[in-house]
């Protein structure tokens, strides 16, 4: 399995022609933004756009969520973005039909997080624009080739979608691994998810990732028709479900989590739900999945969610179904756990374990369900 994952994480990947760029605003033309006041007109009447080294000033959103139907919009040099003092605030906006999103080689996203980053993430501290990406209606497109480094808090936020696909992406935070002086102790950025799908997603493809974070590589809580495909997580919380419940979309069913690795990772791969919530998570599929160096769970399916963390009583509102994990394989750290399911009363059924092999715990694994306990 090793040997073929993720050779096209290794390879510079070519781009379209460079366009002969104009500067005259026209359909047919290459429109290049070179300033923010150039972007608006862009949007509105191009449908090849280059963004050449574009700084973004504080309270100013790169808004791509109109682009015109079958616009390729290419990001150049590097992208920059001033400080803004806002969790309801945005930096980058991308919607609409046919449209093709991606960079030049060697190009840089740069999500200015040591500006926010103080250990607390979302849960207070400085105010943070909670999403640094933030997908909505973007139907029958591509999202692909980019590189982000330094984004503040959550990564990608993905919501009423169709058909898209996202591919060879680089979310690198590793900078926040460290302390700052705001921290403390703590590593400098939270809450740093690298892919949330959200609601009222469906058929979306994500593969050939690198996440390099402080919480989950992917999280998916909302949708239908769901593939995670050749993702390489590091440093964050795995892979994950959830968590599902007491949300505007609690019904998540046909999600495929494949061929990836998790090293150096709180879990490898999880379900969560909340606490006293109603929902339904069905066919799930963890296959082909490599973990390394876990420090928490390997295998991971909890239903006592509440306020973001475990209380230890599970509740039997969401209903979790048809879930395979297959070839899921690894090691966890010795004060870790190897397994841990905790479901409500009858609310997890049929559950499949086919060559299931994590290990390194010295702690015993604890299964409520299936019956017959923890995977050997």
């Amino acid at each position: 399995m090793h040997s073929t994952l993720f050779p096209v994480l290794l390879t510079v990947l070519s781009v379209s022609p460079v366009f002969a760029r104009k500067s005259a605003y026209a359909e047919s033309s290459e429109c290049v933004v070179t300033q923010y006041k150039e972007l608006a007109p862009a949007v509105s009447n191009c449908t090849k756009i280059v963004l050449q080294d574009l700084y973004l000033p504080s309270n100013k959103t790169l808004d791509l969520s109109k682009l015109l139907q079958n616009t390729v919009v290419t990001f150049a040099g590097r992208t920059k973005f001033g400080f803004t003092n806002s969790s309801t605030f945005t930096p980058i906006r991308f919607g609409g039909k046919n449209i093709t999103i991606t960079s030049e080689p060697g190009a840089i996203i740069d999500g200015n997080g040591p500006a926010y980053w103080d250990g607390l993430g979302s849960n207070g501290g400085v105010p943070k624009p909670n999403s640094f990406v933030k997908v909505n209606k973007l139907n029958d497109s591509v999202i692909e080739n980019l590189h982000i480094v330094e984004y503040p808090v959550h990564g990608f936020s993905i919501s009423s979608s169709d058909s898209l696909t996202i591919r060879n992406i680089t979310m690198d935070n590793r900078a926040g691994d460290a302390p700052n002086r705001r921290s403390g102790t703590k590593p400098a950025a939270h809450n740093s998810d690298g892919f949330d799908v959200g609601s009222l997603n469906r058929n979306v493809l994500i593969e050939n990732i690198m996440v390099f974070n402080q919480d989950d590589c992917v999280a998916v809580t909302g949708g239908n028709n769901i593939t995670i495909n050749n993702a390489y997580c590091v440093g964050g919380h795995g892979l994950s479900i959830g968590s599902i419940g007491g949300k505007s979309d609690n019904n998540l069913t046909n999600v495929v989590f494949k061929n990836s690795y998790v090293i150096d990772s709180t879990m490898g791969v999880r379900i969560k739900t909340n606490y006293n919530t109603t929902g339904f998570v069905s066919n799930v599929t963890y296959s082909n999945i490599a973990m390394t160096n876990t420090s928490t769970y390997g295998i991971d399916v909890q239903q006592d969610y509440l306020n973001g963390g475990p209380v230890g009583t599970a509740t039997n509102g969401v209903i979790i179904e048809n879930v395979l994990w297959q070839n899921v394989t690894g090691t966890v750290t010795p004060e870790a756990n190897n397994y841990y399911i905790l479901c409500g009363d009858g609310s997890c059924k049929n559950f499949v374990f086919e060559d299931v092999k994590v290990v390194g715990s010295a702690n015993a694994s604890m299964c409520n369900y299936p019956s017959t306990g923890c995977p050997s």
